[in-house]
């Protein structure tokens, strides 16, 4: 009866174990191993915005806005301390979060080049507000996907994941 007991307790911790690894290892989405500031994005189609690390704390402001770049500047466990484009600063769960790249169109209306280049042709033409996924930044261009329209961008008609 004892080896029953103590391969059951042997078992139990290490279940306990492997579970909390994984809680570890689903905190570090929208990367708890990154050194703030760094560049996420919201997940969720709706995320609070609070005053403080923890459901405790109220509500200063609801993102209802997908991919929205977002800044994370410091990070307290599954808590992340974000600003957005505005500098408005809060707290957010790092589950609202991902690691996917994106922009926000800043300033006037943003040309959309074939080619990361001013000679190339316009392909569209970007409002300000406007949201994509962003990529391959270099030499002050930035490939810009909205919506299944790609193209480039000027970097600094963005802002975002685009350093």
């Amino acid at each position: 009866m004892t080896g029953t007991i103590s391969v059951r307790y042997s078992f139990s911790i290490g279940l306990m174990l492997a579970m909390l690894m994984a809680s570890w290892s689903g905190a570090a989405t929208a990367d708890g191993t990154k050194k703030p500031p760094y560049w996420a994005s919201i997940s969720a189609s709706e995320a609070r915005m609070r005053v403080g690390p923890s459901l405790d704390y109220p509500a200063n402001w609801v993102y209802r806005r997908r991919d929205l770049p977002v800044k994370v500047v410091q990070v307290l466990g599954n808590w992340r301390k974000i600003e957005d484009s505005t500098g408005t600063q809060g707290w957010m769960h790092v589950r609202l979060l991902s690691d996917t790249a994106t922009a926000l169109v800043i300033g006037a209306t943003a040309d959309m080049h074939e080619a990361p280049n001013d000679q190339a042709r316009v392909a569209y033409r970007v409002e300000a507000g406007v949201v994509g996924r962003v990529s391959n930044c270099a030499a002050g261009w930035c490939a810009l996907d909205v919506t299944g329209q790609r193209g480039f961008v000027r970097a600094t008609s963005l802002w975002g994941a685009v350093e």
